[in-house]
């Protein structure tokens, strides 16, 4: 197959709506993305009200005086996720959200989009994984960061029992905001591969790193889906733009993926077409 990338927009629409449309419309029209996702959470279903009330790690990213209220003004609502998803099939892009509770995996399953991501965060969270495996009929894209190799191997087993496996997506994926290339670990891509290719429906990459680089050997290893985070501003305030492409580079990343997929092939024949007029006038030979 050819790859699928996806756009994360996440949380770095700001809080504003019309900010959200214009990032949908930019990875659609402009940088060919085949997906938008988006982030819901509930925050005081995920914080305790301890965490909720403090004040946010890194003050100059915060939306509020508390995380929580930090978290709370980055959310958009049911109603307007489903303006969402109607302007990006209105571009032809596929929406998509990743859910961190339950729930806003029970709001978003209603939306019934054609796929669901799961965030490294939650991917133990067996409930929530356990009630899209009854509820909800799409592919189920799951990242692997801050997760043991055992932890994996029971989560797709985990599927595997409630015969959802092969709707699974599953991404190798370091949790960092940016990432350094020494801790990208692609080769993990090749374990993946070894032990799940058979058992889920495809592999993926989803990358925090700089640059495009790394991208374009993910799908040379085997990637089927490379995940980005997308903004139309990495100066902008908040903890992910800085991990982001911008327009400019996400356009890229998807012309050369596109690009490399094509030349990841091998020759039908020995002497191509394109090299016979070549051959006729560069190849030595005795006769």
């Amino acid at each position: 197959m050819v790859p699928k990338i996806i756009a994360e927009i996440g949380c770095n629409h700001k809080g504003d709506l019309d900010i959200a449309f214009d990032l949908i419309k930019s990875a659609a029209e402009f940088c060919n993305a085949d997906v938008v996702k988006f982030q819901k959470r509930t925050p005081k279903e995920l914080l305790t009200k301890e965490e909720y009330d403090k004040p946010h790690p890194n003050p100059v990213n915060s939306y509020g005086d508390s995380y929580g209220a930090h978290r709370e003004f980055l959310e958009f609502d049911l109603d307007q996720h489903k303006e969402l998803k109607e302007y990006a099939e209105k571009l032809e892009v596929i929406y998509a959200t990743s859910v961190w509770d339950m729930t806003s995996a029970k709001e978003i399953t209603s939306l019934n989009p054609e796929l669901i991501k799961i965030p490294s965060a939650t991917n133990l969270h067996f409930e929530l994984l356990g009630y899209l495996c009854t509820n909800y009929e799409g592919e189920i894209h799951l990242s692997t960061g801050m997760t043991t190799k055992e932890e994996i191997e029971n989560i797709v087993t985990f599927f595997e029992d409630n015969a959802r496996a092969k709707d699974l997506v599953l991404y190798n994926c370091t949790s960092g905001y940016p990432v350094l290339f020494e801790d990208v670990c692609l080769l993990d891509i090749n374990v993946l591969i070894e032990k799940y290719e058979n058992r889920v429906k495809h592999i993926g990459f989803s990358g925090h790193h700089l640059g495009i680089a790394v991208d374009i050997a993910a799908i040379t290893l085997g990637a089927n889906w490379v995940e980005r985070h997308f903004t139309l501003d990495r100066t902008w305030k908040g903890t992910d733009h800085a991990a982001s492409l911008e327009p400019s580079g996400m356009r890229k990343l998807v012309r050369d993926i596109h690009n490399v997929t094509k030349a990841l092939t091998y020759k039908d024949r020995d002497i191509l077409d394109i090299e016979i007029v070549q051959r006729k006038k560069l190849k030595w030979s005795d006769v």
